[in-house]
């Protein structure tokens, strides 16, 4: 029998499953998906379907609205990223709907994956902790090869000041973090 969650997570995988772009050979957004589940259940073993469910659709069909859709500046980027957030949730509020999630499991994934309450709400800090984990496990090597020039510290210190407490100290746990970039980590 599948289960709600089974469909809401085979919905997001068959969207994301046509994303051109490639990780490993793989639709993009589909590897980044199984990878955020992934972290999500080594840090959140027993998350609610809700962060599950936004934890796997955080970038659902992402490459629908391409970043160079917006000014290459601050300003287009944090627009893009706000539009971005809001077609997520969007999306993941249909899938949501269809697998037969109430309005009130609706609205706290929209409100996780547009962030509102950042480190006011225990739940959209749980879906960022894995989003930045999932971003230093698998992004962050090629991320600073190929921005090594463009201020990868500020960036770095960025991330960790979106982290909970308790997630930067076990990012300094786990990661071999560089000691030029430790310090954003630690209290």
């Amino acid at each position: 029998m599948t289960t709600p969650l089974d469909h809401a997570f085979q919905a997001i995988d068959a969207a994301n499953s046509r994303d051109p772009n490639l990780d490993e050979g793989q639709p993009a957004n589909l590897v980044y998906g199984q990878r955020m589940t992934q972290e999500q259940e080594r840090l959140f073993p027993d998350a609610s379907d809700v962060l599950r469910i936004a934890c796997r659709g955080q970038h659902v069909e992402r490459w629908l609205l391409p970043r160079d859709a917006y000014p290459m500046d601050r300003a287009g980027y944090l627009a893009w990223r706000q539009e971005q957030g809001r077609r997520h949730a969007d999306r993941i509020a249909g899938i949501m709907a269809d697998a037969g999630y109430g309005d009130d499991d609706i609205d706290q994934a929209r409100k996780m994956l547009t962030k509102q309450g950042l480190k006011r709400d225990d739940q959209v800090q749980a879906l960022e902790d894995v989003i930045c984990f999932t971003f230093i496990r698998w992004y962050l090597g090629d991320f600073m090869a190929e921005h090594a020039d463009k201020g990868v510290p500020r960036i770095i210190e960025k991330t960790a000041r979106k982290m909970s407490p308790e997630g930067r100290a076990r990012a300094l746990r786990e990661f071999p973090m560089p000691e030029a970039l430790a310090p954003y980590f630690r209290d």
